[in-house]
Order: structure tokens, then sequence, then C-alpha cells
């Protein structure tokens, strides 16, 4: 299935909907007792979802009103998730074009939920603080029950679902800081969406591509295949020290053709559009401002 969080003209409140090719189905329309979002559905567990399953599908067959997501406005992909976590230099080009060394260990560090934003929106930053705004298209990974010390071969499935991020970073700020969350994380930095796809929907995580656009110029194009550490691997290695909760999103590091490492440069700035697309997921489009 795919889930949306999705607003009416003029309405700042998203609501929960499922996604049917090109139309949404809300479910505060079908259901008394709907989930406000995307966390309160995975917090009520395997039951929960299926019973969102269940009366989608039938409303749907018996005639349920549907509306055009392109009637509607975008809001992140996900709402209030325990925690964001973002894991670093996790395809070798990337790293390389960075200087980055390919440590052992995975490097991690956490993204603030003030950065999240959805599909459609403008992004701004002030100028003052940063002129080297980067692009870097992840894959996004939604946890949907808690996992604790979970094996690589079971590790997916503790998946419900995936996204497309945009990890947009301030270089400048990056490399003049001994942490990466702040240059991450100005309000609007993580876009994600379109949709959350459920986990059976996409299959293997290591065979989707992803692909970013920069006014219309394509910049990155590979493969999820080239990752340094498997969305399981990274699964597994996190939940050996905490318990990942139902909603947390990983994001799992984006491959080669950042804008920094091009000669000369290709940052972000005013006017600027960025797409990125992933496989079976969707375009996830954000607009720039400097302010």
């Amino acid at each position: 299935m795919k889930f949306a969080h999705l607003r009416v003209d003029g309405s700042s409140v998203p609501r929960l909907a499922v996604i049917f090719d090109d139309a949404a189905l809300f479910l505060d329309d079908v259901m008394d007792d709907a989930p406000r979002d995307l966390q309160d559905l995975l917090e009520q567990g395997d039951g929960g979802y299926e019973r969102i399953r269940a009366i989608s599908l039938d409303a749907v067959s018996n005639g349920a009103v549907l509306t055009q997501v392109d009637e509607l406005r975008h809001s992140s992909a996900v709402l209030r998730p325990p925690q964001i976590i973002a894991i670093g230099a996790n395809y070798a080009a990337h790293s390389s074009e960075l200087s980055l060394r390919l440590e052992t260990a995975a490097t991690v560090f956490s993204l603030w939920p003030n950065s999240l934003t959805g599909h459609g929106s403008t992004i701004t930053w002030p100028r003052d603080l940063t002129t080297q705004v980067d692009y870097e298209a992840e894959l996004g990974v939604i946890i949907g029950r808690p996992a604790r010390n979970v094996t690589v071969a079971n590790a997916l499935d503790y998946v419900f679902g995936y996204t497309v991020v945009n990890d947009i970073t301030a270089r400048d700020l990056q490399f003049s800081e001994a942490q990466w969350s702040r240059c991450k994380s100005f309000d609007g930095f993580t876009p994600t969406g379109p949709l959350v796809v459920t986990a059976d929907e996409i299959g293997d995580p290591q065979n989707l591509w992803l692909t970013t656009h920069v006014d219309g110029r394509i910049l990155q194009d590979a493969s999820s295949c080239d990752m340094v550490r498997t969305v399981a691997e990274i699964i597994s290695y996190l939940s050996k020290t905490s318990t990942l909760l139902p909603g947390t999103l990983i994001s799992t590091g984006s491959p080669g053709g950042a804008g920094y490492s091009r000669k000369p440069p290709i940052f972000l700035g005013d006017g600027s559009t960025v797409t990125i697309s992933i496989d079976k997921i969707g375009l996830l489009t954000t607009h720039c401002r400097e302010i």
C-alpha cells in the first residue's frame, strides 16, 4: 500500500490518506476512529495496519470518493517520528568525492524534526549563514515494529516501508564543525515523500535506482546496490545498542554526484528546483529560496 500526508488547499492540517494510482482516499472519510497520521497507525501494530488495509480496499470497491492527488498539497511523508537517524559515507563514490574515510564502523548522526518537510515545498536559508547548500538523494526506511538486537537475516522483517529523502546540507557548516546534525537540520532541510510505500511493494531495497535532477540536469544517477552497508546491515547495527521504535526514519546515505565535489561546484541557490526519484516510490521535488 501507499500512504501520504495530504492537505486540502487552505488547510494547514495534514490528513493521512491511502493512495490508489493518482487518487487519495482520506481515512477519516471512511473511519470514525481513523489514525491521525502514519505514526499513530504504526503504534497500533500489525493489527492496525491490516484493519486499515481491509477498510480501504472495501471502501474503494464500494465506490468511496477519491480526491486527485494533484489537487492536494503534501506534508512530510513521516510526521512525529521518534527518531530520524542518518547514515553518512554509505556509498564509496560519495565518500571519495567528499574526501571522507570509509570507517570500519558506520557514521551515524541524528537529524532534527524541524527539518522535515514535504514534496513540493519551498525551503529557505539565510545567505549570511551558508552559501554552499547541497543536495543528497537517499532511500528512507521506516521501521514498523520495535527492533532490538536483530540479525541481518531478519532485519528487513522490521521495515514497514520506504520513502524518498533529500538530505540537504550546508557544506560550509559541515566542514567547519565536528558534528553533522546542525548543517543538515535547517528548517525544511529534510524533505521526504511523496509517499511511504510498504515493504511488500518494494521487495529488495538493494535493487532501486536513485536519480537527482537539479534545474533539469541529472547530477546523481546510481543504484542502491552500491551501498557500503545494506539496509539490513544498517538496521541490525543500530539495533545492537538501542531499540528502533515504530516510525523511526533511517536515511541510508547518498551516492556520488554531490554538488560540492563538482568542478566547478554546483550548489543550490535562489530559485533552484531539485527532483529526486527512486524506483517504485516516486518523485520528490523541492524548491529553493535564499533569504
